[in-house]
């Protein structure tokens, strides 16, 4: 099942691709007392979702809209907490000057209102030319809990979807412990275009996400390379807070991000990133100024 959150004519809703992947069944209408698809995994109502979606495959009348007509918005309105990863493909610590193996995962946060959906605009800040991509594979927790082995990871993952964790590369600087003000401006980041439940997804190490930029390939790996895999990388946050339904883990980016190219090239107006992973899609994103103060 591939869940999504979309607006048609300015009303927001929640609902599956059908089963030919052209057109959209609005569960906000089929599910009583769910106010979105935060909503949703907080309730655990997965297995409601499924059935209603595909109880509306098999109805003659079809979607109930095309993917056309909808307007996709950040996947998850409301997700608890929005962690991510740095520095976890194979080769990346070598583009950082402090290069050595780690022991434990790098770690920092994101907030919500920084990410757009498929197809919106990724906002170049007049504060900064640096706005650089970062693409990768994000997990949604579907169960919570604290504490959570290895092993047992796999089954507290709702799904898998994509992202663009977006940094303006000379914030990120400003304090030599801290990137929080790089990796938080407005609209600088993407996340979607839909969660692809876990019951679709086979082996997590042999993903291979792609990033471009207007066509060209700029990152190119496997989750296999990742130093921390995404099961270890849920028991590890696990340990020290309570992970609940819908909270989203950015797991990583593979080496390639423009600030590494020589020389550095940023994103400008115009632009179109786009990230895929064959199994879950295609997130797009084209890039504009954000307007001046």
């Amino acid at each position: 099942m591939r869940l999504l959150s979309y607006s048609v004519d300015g009303k927001a809703s929640f609902g599956a691709l059908d089963t030919d992947g052209t057109g959209v069944i609005d569960l906000a209408a089929r599910l009583d007392g769910v106010a979105d698809l935060s909503d949703l995994l907080a309730q655990g109502r997965l297995d409601e979702a499924r059935k209603a979606a595909r109880d509306a495959s098999r109805d003659a009348a079809g979607a109930d809209h095309t993917l056309e007509a909808i307007t996709f918005e950040r996947l998850l309105p409301k997700p608890p907490k929005i962690f991510c990863i740095g520095v976890n493909y194979g080769g990346r610590a070598s583009e950082h000057a402090d290069d050595h193996a780690d022991a434990y995962p790098s770690v920092f946060v994101r907030f919500p209102e920084t990410l757009v959906g498929h197809g919106q605009a990724l906002l170049r800040p007049p504060e900064s030319q640096q706005l650089d991509y970062e693409g990768e594979i994000v997990a949604v927790i579907g169960t919570g809990g604290r504490r959570i082995a290895p092993e047992d990871a796999r089954s507290h993952i709702a799904g898998l979807s994509l992202g663009n964790e977006g940094t303006v590369r000379d914030w990120v600087r400003h304090g030599r412990f801290n990137v929080t003000q790089g990796k938080n401006w407005h609209h600088s980041g993407s996340l979607g275009p839909w969660l692809v439940t876990l019951d679709e997804i086979g082996d997590l190490a042999g993903l291979r996400l792609n990033t471009r930029v207007n066509g060209d390939s700029r990152q190119d790996d496997r989750v296999a390379n990742m130093a921390f895999g995404i099961e270890y990388q849920i028991h590890y946050l696990s340990t020290f807070i309570g992970l609940q339904a819908g909270d989203v883990i950015f797991t990583g980016t593979p080496t390639g991000a423009g600030a590494r190219l020589d020389p550095p090239v940023w994103l400008k107006p115009g632009d179109i990133v786009e990230v895929t992973v064959p199994e879950i899609g295609t997130l797009r994103n084209p890039v504009r100024d954000e307007a001046a103060p």
